[in-house]
């Protein structure tokens, strides 16, 4: 998992989902699992 400053590039990648969990951003991919990221 990558901790970025802008989320922007992942949610544009098939599959991605913004969740919000514990004050913090993240990108999950069921389709692409390796896509994950995390904000904050």
């Amino acid at each position: 998992m990558k901790v970025r400053n802008s989320l922007a590039a992942l949610k544009k990648v098939p599959g991605a989902q913004i969740v919000r969990r514990r004050g913090r951003t993240f990108v999950i991919n069921k389709k692409n699992p390796r896509m994950k990221a995390r904000q904050g």
